[in-house]
């Protein structure tokens, strides 16, 4: 009779299954047999939060060749880039969308005021190195966010960078014009 409660043709059976039946109760004579269990560890985030004497977190971004220092504090959602505010230094809307990104894919739009730096590169570059900076600082701040912002894939570096020029090339890989005569 008690076969026929516990069978299970579904995963959802199973989750029900486990959660409504009782533990085994530990046998009286093989009390050695049975290890004592260690209360269940609360969920804690893995890592720490970081963060520096002024309550600000930071991280380096990097993105072809640009690099940015960003620090990340709560906030209004202000963000300033090499004394600059984000509207003026990128003036594209597609670059201020992919500085937005780790904000909204953590649902953080407006909590945070980013200050950073930005050196080497194009605008292009600069903007995704923000991005990579503002997702390693946001993790830093929030450790919780982290499985978030992983799994978008902004903590990665992207390692692309421009090939360089060889010599006897007009270019990386292109060659000069041949001429026959």
């Amino acid at each position: 009779m008690a076969d026929e409660q516990n069978t299970v043709s579904d995963l959802a059976d199973l989750k029900n299954l486990s959660s409504e039946t009782p533990a085994p109760a530990a046998d009286a004579e093989g009390t050695e047999d049975a290890a004592p269990k260690a209360p269940a560890a609360p969920a804690t985030p893995l890592r720490d939060q970081v963060i520096d004497a002024q309550g600000r977190a930071y991280a380096t971004g990097r993105r072809k060749d640009a690099t940015a220092r960003v620090w990340v504090k709560p906030g209004t959602g202000k963000i300033v880039v090499n004394g600059r505010d984000q509207e003026v230094y990128f003036a594209r809307p597609s670059l201020r969308l992919v500085i937005n990104q780790p904000f909204e894919i953590t649902e953080r739009e407006g909590q945070y005021d980013v200050f950073c730096t930005v050196t080497g590169g194009g605008l292009s570059g600069q903007a995704g190195a923000v991005k990579h900076g503002i997702s390693q600082a946001l993790t830093r701040y929030e450790p919780a966010l982290r499985a978030t912002v992983k799994a978008a894939g902004f903590l990665t570096r992207d390692s692309r960078v421009v090939e360089r020029k060889k010599y006897g090339r007009a270019k990386a890989r292109r060659s000069f014009q041949f001429s026959k005569r």
